[in-house]
């Protein structure tokens, strides 16, 4: 078992759980009709371009203008409060559109306000770690934010819950694993980060402040999956359990 927040039904805090991560199983809950909601509350911060494999399999376009060379800084975006969206709720189809892409990312959850953190000190800024699907609309280029593709309503599922960082003692070594409909369509890990976790934090703290309760998002995998209405989608990382939404 592992030590957990989670918020649900008519809670009004996070509150303490223990959760198994392989199963999803979550001891002493009062009755299996618990609807969940978004476990945290702050600011969702996502890093792009921070999978290794991602940016080989981009290869000679990130040496093309605007930029002329990969990426030396973090590549920040912001999913905004009205793309946050619980464990077990649905993600809309936007009208016109047939298919999302998926985007599977471990969240570091900020314990206290973090402000240039020196990388053997990030722990200590850490509260914990949850689950996220960073949605968007299928797009291809990186020269411009895809506001527009990512910023859409119920876009950023995020938990089931925060699971405390002492129960993921290697969060740069976690399997992350995408489902479509029961089947496999994606599988990586944190270990192929550009930016171990530590680096990340403080190369994004040093130009910016991050507050309790706010979400850095890692990275997400080459090769996201697409999906469609009616697909269910599982995102499971290790350590952590899996956050799954059904495309509606």
């Amino acid at each position: 078992m592992a030590t957990a927040k989670g918020l649900y039904n008519e809670k009004i805090y996070p509150v303490p759980m223990d959760v198994q991560p392989e199963t999803n199983d979550v001891r002493g809950l009062p009755d299996n009709n618990v609807t969940w909601r978004v476990p945290v509350n702050g600011t969702v911060y996502g890093a792009a371009l921070n999978y290794r494999e991602e940016l080989d399999e981009l290869g000679d376009a990130l040496h093309e203008k605007p930029y002329n060379k990969p990426p030396e800084a973090p590549v920040l975006y912001i999913k905004p409060v009205n793309t946050l969206n619980p464990h077990q709720h649905p993600v809309p189809m936007p009208a016109d559109e047939n298919e999302l892409q998926t985007g599977a990312s471990l969240g570091i959850v900020i314990g206290k306000t973090a402000v240039q953190v020196n990388p053997g000190d990030a722990w200590e800024y850490i509260e914990g770690f949850t689950a996220a699907n960073d949605i968007s609309l299928p797009f291809e280029s990186f020269h411009r934010p895809p506001i527009k593709q990512k910023a859409r309503d119920k876009f950023c599922p995020v938990g089931p819950w925060i699971v405390d960082k002492a129960d993921v003692p290697d969060p740069d070594q976690l399997t992350i694993e995408t489902k479509v409909n029961s089947e496999t369509k994606q599988k990586a890990s944190t270990a192929g980060l550009v930016r171990s976790i530590p680096r990340l934090l403080a190369d994004v703290t040093e130009f910016m402040t991050l507050y309790e309760g706010d979400v850095l998002l890692t990275g997400t995998p080459a090769r996201p999956p697409h999906v469609q209405k009616g697909d269910h989608v599982q995102v499971t990382i290790e350590q952590i359990g899996t956050l799954e939404n059904t495309i509606q």
